[in-house]
């Protein structure tokens, strides 16, 4: 009895996705931004469709076109790891870095390491040091944690400069970090 009521959850989870899954596809075709990353990230982890890491970029991409946060972010994420693209760390760094602009804590924690290792970028304590901060100023923990790890690499004067710099990207809402 309890498999057949597994069963029917099942079924019935599944008779409701596909209209689900149908508007999805239809609002992101029309231009909404959350539903083209709700498709999106559906390739992405597979969620009701195949994982299709090209699909989820290609979805990622028109929703982060349009300024979306997360899609921003992930697209990030795809570029830097080669997921549905060749592996590109400068293409990476563009997302990551339009991402951490608008508050994004995982991306500011990730565009931090990659001035810190110089992927994508000229290697940068300074830089590395800033998005770090951003990140750890909103609690992340891992940010923290690697901010532990680049602050031994900088002299006091380095460290100064990116207290600054951090001081003065906080004080602006992330639009004056340079």
């Amino acid at each position: 009895m309890r498999y057949l009521l597994l069963l029917l959850m099942f079924l019935a989870s599944t008779a409701f996705a596909a209209p689900d899954f149908d508007e999805t596809v239809a609002a992101a075709d029309q231009g909404d931004a959350k539903a083209q990353f709700s498709l999106a990230f559906r390739y992405d982890i597979g969620e009701g469709v195949p994982e299709n890491d090209k699909e989820a970029v290609k979805w990622y991409r028109r929703a982060a076109d349009k300024g979306y946060v997360r899609a921003q972010y992930n697209l990030g994420v795809m570029y830097e790891n080669g997921y549905g693209v060749p592996e590109n760390d400068a293409e990476a760094v563009k997302w990551y870095r339009k991402a951490a602009e608008q508050g994004d804590e995982d991306a500011q924690r990730n565009l931090g390491g990659m001035y810190f290792n110089g992927d994508g970028v000229p290697e940068n304590n300074i830089r590395a040091y800033l998005w770090l901060s951003m990140a750890k100023t909103q609690g992340d923990a891992d940010a923290a944690s690697n901010l532990d790890i680049v602050k031994p690499q900088m002299t006091k004067q380095q460290i100064a400069q990116g207290q600054a710099l951090a001081a003065k990207c906080y004080k602006s809402n992330y639009k004056d970090c340079d």
